[in-house]
């Protein structure tokens, strides 16, 4: 069994509403990768912990965050 895991950031705009255009593009993704032989198997939410950065001599640093980003995972079969 292969797998393949890419990362999905949806794009919306303010004059529709968000959660159809958001089912939209999932969709696409989906209908795209299934043509390829792919089969959509659910999306993912990846927790992570950006370190932070220090700047030059302390100045300009960044203070660490946690993020989450969605991954939608297919598998086929060999």
């Amino acid at each position: 069994m292969e797998y393949k895991v890419i990362p999905f950031v949806a794009s919306v705009s303010q004059n529709k509403i968000a959660s159809k255009q958001v089912a939209e593009q999932l969709e696409e993704i989906i209908k795209y990768h299934a043509n390829s032989g792919w089969q959509y198997i659910r999306l993912e939410s990846v927790t992570t912990f950006v370190r932070p950065e220090s700047g030059c001599f302390g100045l300009g640093g960044t203070p660490g965050y946690t993020t989450s980003r969605q991954m939608v995972v297919f598998s086929k079969t060999s």
